[in-house]
């Protein structure tokens, strides 16, 4: 078993994909030393999963969201509904993954936008971590994050970031941490690579997203069979990957790295 103790700041463990392969999932997160992990849910109809599955493994934290993929599928009660769930976890959740998408077909980030800003409100209002998904929307979310009435006191995950270089400061001026995920380690992920040598210590945090988001091949240690539409899943222990090859990139010894990723995952979460 590893001696080093480590987070996962954003995953879907609760996702059906994972389902085959549960039997060996615990003892393979043991043996990498998974500490903590944020499970998100994105739509109504998964949070009873994400329920469940935390309760089944100890150090696992809830999170309940609606993301903007699910936005124009939301029942009229979506919001009531959000804040019983947050409720009822009795300040031991999160709210995410939630967010903003410009790469959906016909997207209305108008609507997007309504819905990250009360997501955001019931964080703000409960203090909860909020984890916030974006794509090629990234000045429209830097927007609507200055323009939100308030944000959450112990901040927000922007996960995966894939952002410029250059909007780091103003994100983390506004509580922003931010996630290195295993697929920034595709040759062709170079720049987005290089944006995490320059988050600050404090806002850095790691991530699988699995069962999505792979690493590329070589450095995938726990590969799964693909799922039935072909595509290649994601096994959580890939984390450990993440770790170490972040750790090399911000030159740090993996232990001093992990250390780090505990402070901060401790700090934003609980």
């Amino acid at each position: 078993m590893s001696a080093v103790r480590l987070f996962d700041a954003h995953n879907h463990l609760h996702d059906a994909r994972l389902d085959p392969h549960r039997a060996g999932l615990d003892a393979t997160l043991d043996a990498i030393g998974l500490a903590g992990a944020v499970v998100n849910g994105t739509r109504e109809d998964d949070w009873a999963a994400v329920a469940a599955t935390v309760a089944r493994r100890p150090g696992l934290i809830a999170s309940y969201g609606l993301h903007p993929w699910h936005v124009r599928t939301r029942s009229a009660g979506w919001l009531e509904a959000l804040a019983a769930r947050l409720d009822a976890a009795g300040g031991r959740a999160g709210v995410g993954e939630i967010g903003l998408d410009a790469w959906i077909p016909d997207h209305d980030l108008a609507d997007q936008r309504e819905v990250l800003l009360a997501q955001l409100r019931l964080a703000a209002d409960r203090d909860l971590p909020a984890t916030i998904h974006c794509i090629q929307a990234w000045g429209t979310l830097l927007e609507t994050l200055r323009d939100a009435p308030r944000l959450p006191e112990r901040g927000f995950l922007i996960h995966a970031y894939g952002g410029p270089a250059e909007m780091i400061v103003p994100f983390a001026k506004l509580g922003a941490c931010f996630s290195f995920n295993p697929a920034h380690l595709a040759a062709k992920k170079h720049a987005r690579r290089e944006v995490f040598r320059h988050i600050p210590a404090e806002r850095l945090l790691v991530e699988t997203d699995a069962p999505d988001m792979p690493p590329p091949p070589e450095y995938n240690r726990h590969p799964l069979p693909p799922a039935a539409d072909g595509r290649i899943l994601n096994h959580p222990a890939n984390l450990a990957v993440a770790h170490e090859q972040l750790a090399q990139l911000r030159g740090l010894p993996p232990d001093a790295l992990a250390a780090l990723v505990e402070e901060n995952f401790r700090r934003l979460f609980g």
